[in-house]
């Protein structure tokens, strides 16, 4: 059984972010970067609000950086999904691709948060292309133009608010007849001029062509199928961490992002760390999840020297 010192689990900002900074503490990470290299980040385009590029950078670039940065100050990046852990002895047991066992003192779980997408083919299809879970990351790309936002809950209504500032007309496609939103959140909707809300709609496909989205096809409940002209398409309905490996172990909220103490990545589980989006609810910003790697770094390297 190979034994490491300090274990990251995810490759997004958050798991190269911890990677650099505990290299540079001379912690010899080792990193599994999971299904997703790069993270969810690498799902859209062009990244125009991390600082540093003020002409925006590729987000998959953004990330190639952050990867060979860590690499060139000595992290051990591999490829492999951890698919067992436990989080009960010491030092900590996991295992990788069901076949590699490894014991780690120090584990950072950067394992992010995927967001909720309606399942639809097309929706898949034109990803990155007008299709998006990130307002904040994207709405940028579509001022002056028409979008939709699919959901009823804060989340929604906080998208679609956000959009209004940027866009010509906002949709809001609601499956139900009320918002699911804090009064607060709706009333800011309702009193937006370029918001419209759709209700007791469903979206049956997300329409389009080579260059990108032109239009979503709704049904309402009553049966009746009809067509909007947008150019961008904004998923509001959630996002899932992908914290269950862990969770008999570490802490979590009812949506099962791990509770950390404070400002601190620090779990309950002394040793263990939590890094980005699994642990943010909130914010869910690459620069967000950069800095929560920085701080898990910098708590495992105290725990260990302790």
């Amino acid at each position: 059984m190979e034994h490491v010192n300090c274990l990251i689990i995810g490759g997004g900002p958050a798991g190269y972010t911890a990677a650099i900074y505990a290299s540079r503490a001379a912690l010899s990470p080792v990193l599994y970067e999971g299904n997703e290299p790069g993270g969810q980040l690498t799902t859209t385009t062009i990244v125009e609000n991390y600082p540093g590029f003020p002409g925006g950078v590729d987000a998959n670039q953004l990330m190639a950086g952050m990867r060979e940065q860590a690499v060139k100050l000595g992290a051990d990046i591999r490829r492999g999904v951890v698919t067992s852990a436990d989080l009960g002895v010491r030092p900590f047991r996991l295992v990788v691709d069901a076949e590699t066992e490894i014991e780690a003192d120090a584990l950072i779980i950067a394992t992010g948060a995927s967001a909720k997408y309606l399942g639809l083919p097309s929706e898949s299809r034109f990803r990155g292309m007008g299709v998006s879970a990130c307002a904040t990351c994207d709405g940028f790309f579509y001022r002056r133009k028409d979008v939709a936002v699919v959901g009823g809950g804060d989340t929604a209504c906080e998208e679609a608010s956000y959009l209004a500032g940027l866009c010509r007309k906002v949709y809001m496609i609601v499956r139900r007849d009320v918002l699911r939103a804090s009064q607060a959140m709706q009333d800011r909707v309702m009193n937006t001029p370029n918001i419209e809300i759709l209700w007791n709609c469903n979206t049956t496909e997300v329409l389009g062509d080579a260059s990108g989205v032109t239009g979503a096809r709704l049904q309402r409940r009553n049966g009746e199928i009809f067509d909007i002209d947008i150019d961008g398409f904004f998923l509001a309905i959630g996002h899932h961490p992908q914290s269950e490996l862990f969770s008999a172990w570490v802490n979590t909220d009812d949506q099962g992002y791990i509770i950390t103490e404070g400002a601190t990545s620090l779990t309950n589980v002394e040793g263990v760390f939590a890094a980005g989006d699994v642990q943010d609810p909130r914010y869910r910003q690459a620069i967000n999840a950069a800095a929560s790697g920085c701080r898990a770094a910098l708590d495992a390297e105290k725990y260990l020297k302790r």
